[in-house]
């Protein structure tokens, strides 16, 4: 079977609601290899909450989530994945090529450390400590760590928020190059021009 032909990640009738908001009201999706899907909605749109059922961080209240045809919290799903969300807490004071090196040492095949950075556009920062960055360059780093694991499937929530645009223009040029490589990318945006 092709990759594109079989459903990587799905949401099928998914509700779930925070006390009295309803954040998610019978949304239906499904992404296959080498596609990128982009949720576009304001803030409050249920973008998020999208992106934690298929990580398995939290459960819908009705409808059916899968990763790899898996429930998404099993680890055979997740060792599939790249994720890169809205919050990141890593260690200030490890340097970012610490950072890919630790993060790459829990997949079977990753990306190498000048690859990763590469793909980034953050080679000229693998000495610096994360803690010294720019908004911008943790959010390029975060990214870098994502796609480190070579994923199938890498999930970017707000990917580009607090990135200049060239950065920008850089992460899209390496979104564009996973896809083509036949990786799936799943990203949350409210900005309509992305």
């Amino acid at each position: 079977m092709q990759t594109a032909t079989i459903s990587l990640a799905r949401l099928q009738g998914v509700r779930k609601r925070y006390g009295k908001v309803q954040a998610l009201d019978g949304i239906d999706l499904s992404l296959h290899g080498g596609e990128l899907l982009a949720l576009l909605g304001p803030n409050g749109a249920g973008k998020t909450t999208a992106i934690g059922l298929l990580l398995g961080l939290i459960r819908a209240d009705a409808g059916e989530v899968a990763l790899f045809g898996m429930d998404p919290q099993r680890i055979e799903a997740r060792r599939h994945i790249g994720v890169m969300l809205q919050d990141a807490q890593l260690p200030t004071s490890l340097r970012v090529g610490e950072l890919i090196r630790l993060t790459a040492s829990y997949y079977p095949a990753p990306r190498s450390v000048a690859e990763s950075a590469e793909l980034a556009g953050i080679s000229d920062l693998l000495q610096r400590p994360y803690g010294k960055l720019s908004g911008g360059q943790q959010r390029r780093v975060q990214f870098a760590l994502a796609l480190c694991g070579r994923p199938k499937l890498l999930f970017l929530d707000e990917p580009t928020v607090g990135m200049d645009i060239e950065a920008r223009q850089k992460l899209w040029q390496a979104i564009r190059h996973l896809v083509a490589e036949g990786n799936s990318v799943v990203l949350t945006t409210h900005y309509l021009e992305e």
